[in-house]
């Protein structure tokens, strides 16, 4: 027996709020020797007399032999981990006190919420023996000896900040594991990845509950505080890029899932600021605001609110925004609508599916019948992550017609959580081509910001693509600039160039001497009609130089095409044979993401076909 206690596991724990008695009591189910540390003299009356009580997703109740209100009082453990889970702002001391624990083998763990908080143990006990623990579960305490566990949403990670200790963070993720207490090791890297990750999530509530004296389940359920989660998310997500941090095109998605699971719970940050207590908001959405200024990245609302808890007292000074009135949803509709002739009641009982492309200049909405026929148009200008435009659009499209399913593509669909799927715009635009040109094809798509060649098979699916180089050269935002610059109206161009039979072109790509060419052109006293064919003629021959599959058919597609249709019989002359432009060339993508939204729909199981299912089960 005393053997077999020799070879236990020593874990020292240094606070026990709802993190620290949570995991406490996992580590004890494991099989360790746990001692656990606290200032709170009465808290820890109630835990030596009455152990440890777990309600909720866990139900337990664990006594504890060590006990201490000091760390010292660990010295004689000889630990194998010491774990911190303590609020940010009360671990320089923590760490101070506990450096009389140092031992060779032993290994911390930084087991609290926030970026860079693992940063905290290193003058007491160095980089290479430090480890970081993500916690995703959460708990209210009830008594100060019982916490309600509100959720576990798995799996929790620990990983090191020198991958030497790898070992270390492997046995700590297979002792929670061994009691369904699901933990993942991590290398350095990942483990860093999935702190910013957690903060981010944390940013996005923790303040706003606490500064609207609201749950979990009210904030994310509320349209109004959900829009504010989903900017905080987008600026975090941002700044996290700056530092190489990726994040998946579904990220924001996931993070709306994840925080709809935290339930009628108040987040520890929000207890504390409804208590007027301090807070860890430095290491909340104080930590993005300063990796954000690093980068020259705004990070207005996490400022916001990270300047607001600091100021405030017990006061909410959220405001909430004005509702969305009918008649401005009944404007949206009627400039939208493709046939103005039907009734709102046949749209209401029309299955509809919704495409939106969210392209780095323009948004373009597009909403199609089963029959693949278009029902309603909409175009509007990106500025500033101005989400309240788009709030109006979808609210409109959503009263009015039935949306049986969604799907968001372009640039901003990673930051956008209202449709059902997201899609890249690559295949989004082989779908829309492929409804009006069917079978192998190329097609050109010249939007704001690049150009893609995308290359579809026999079967309309995308075989391959190519974009152009790094630089915005022939682009849409390129275009609008060198026309600003000779002074010529974009709706004018295409018809001043089909005027002209000049055959020369800018020199430059760069946009800054493109421009000082154009101005030399202009005081040369060339006619504006010539300098519009000479533009034209520079991005045809920029896309000429791209990769296009040879025979292949040719169909141009993107905002650049429908506001200058000239262009494509400049390409059609470069190319030496016909190309076309297809029917609404601004709106392909998202009627592509549109006709992929019914195609997802009609794949998905009828109610006929649940019940024959579970009818077999039964039977």
């Amino acid at each position: 027996m005393e053997k077999n206690e020799r070879e236990k596991i020593k874990v020292g724990l240094i606070g026990v709020g709802p993190v620290g008695m949570i995991l406490a009591v996992k580590l004890v189910e494991a099989g360790c020797e746990v001692a656990i540390c606290d200032k709170d003299e009465f808290k820890l009356k109630k835990i030596r007399e009455e152990g440890i009580v777990l309600e909720n997703v866990f139900q337990s109740v664990t006594h504890f032999d060590k006990v201490y209100d000091s760390v010292s009082q660990m010295n004689h453990l000889d630990l194998d981990y010491l774990v911190f889970s303590l609020k940010s702002y009360q671990t320089p001391g923590a760490v101070r006190e506990a450096e009389v624990l140092k031992s060779e083998k032993l290994t911390v763990i930084a087991a609290q919420n926030g970026i860079d908080v693992e940063e905290l143990l290193f003058p007491g006990f160095g980089e290479s023996k430090t480890m970081r623990m993500i916690i995703n579960y959460a708990g209210n305490m009830i008594t100060p000896n019982t916490v309600r566990v509100s959720f576990f949403t798995p799996p929790n990670y620990v990983g090191p900040v020198d991958d030497k200790r790898m070992p270390q963070s492997k046995l700590f993720a297979d002792l929670l594991n061994s009691v369904d207490f699901k933990t993942e090791s991590l290398d350095s890297f990942e483990i860093v990845k999935r702190a910013w990750e957690k903060t981010i999530l944390n940013a996005s509530l923790s303040a706003l509950c606490g500064v609207g004296r609201m749950t979990m389940a009210e904030a994310i359920a509320d349209n109004d505080t959900r829009e504010l989660v989903e900017e905080i998310i987008s600026e975090g997500l941002e700044v996290a890029e700056k530092e190489k941090i990726r994040f998946p095109d579904d990220f924001v998605r996931k993070c709306i899932r994840y925080l709809k699971n935290g339930g009628d719970h108040f987040p520890s940050l929000a207890i504390d600021i409804i208590n007027n207590r301090q807070t860890e908001i430095d290491y909340f959405n104080g930590k993005i605001v300063e990796y954000g200024k690093k980068h020259y990245v705004k990070t207005s609302l996490n400022l916001a609110f990270t300047n607001m808890v600091k100021a405030m007292t017990n006061k909410s000074i959220l405001s909430r925004m004005p509702g969305i009135t009918g008649e401005v949803n009944k404007k949206v509709i009627t400039k939208g609508l493709v046939d103005k002739e039907k009734s709102s009641l046949f749209y209401k009982e029309t299955n509809c599916f919704l495409g939106i492309d969210l392209g780095s200049a323009y948004t373009k909405f597009t909403v199609i019948d089963e029959n693949g026929t278009p029902l309603f148009r909409y175009i509007l200008q990106t500025l500033n992550k101005d989400r309240q435009a788009m709030k109006v659009v979808m609210q409109a499209i959503n009263g009015f017609f039935n949306i049986k399913y969604s799907c968001a593509t372009g640039y901003g669909r990673k930051h956008f959580t209202d449709t059902d799927i997201v899609k890249t715009e690559i295949n989004c635009a082989a779908a829309g081509v492929a409804e009006y040109y069917n079978g192998a094809k190329n097609i050109i798509d010249i939007g704001g910001e690049d150009i893609k060649v995308i290359q579809s098979d026999i079967e309309n699916h995308v075989a391959n693509f190519y974009m152009n180089d790094k630089c915005a050269a022939g682009t849409g935002a390129f275009l609008s600039e060198i026309a600003e610059r000779a002074g010529i109206n974009d709706t004018d161009m295409s018809n001043l160039a089909a005027n002209s039979d000049y055959d020369k072109e800018l020199n430059s790509f760069c946009t800054v001497f493109a421009k000082t060419e154009i101005m030399n052109w202009v005081f040369d006293g060339m006619p504006v009609r010539d300098i519009a064919r000479g533009i034209y003629i520079s991005i045809a021959n920029k896309v000429a130089k791209m990769k296009m599959a040879p025979v292949l058919p040719i169909y141009l597609i993107g905002g650049v095409i429908a506001y200058h249709p000239y262009l494509c019989k400049i390409l059609s002359e470069k190319f030496g044979r016909e190309i076309k432009t297809v029917e609404q060339p601004q709106y392909i993508v998202s009627y592509g993401a549109a006709t992929i939204a019914k195609q997802n729909w009609l794949l998905q199981p009828t109610e006929q076909q649940v019940e024959l299912v579970s009818s077999n089960k039964r039977s």
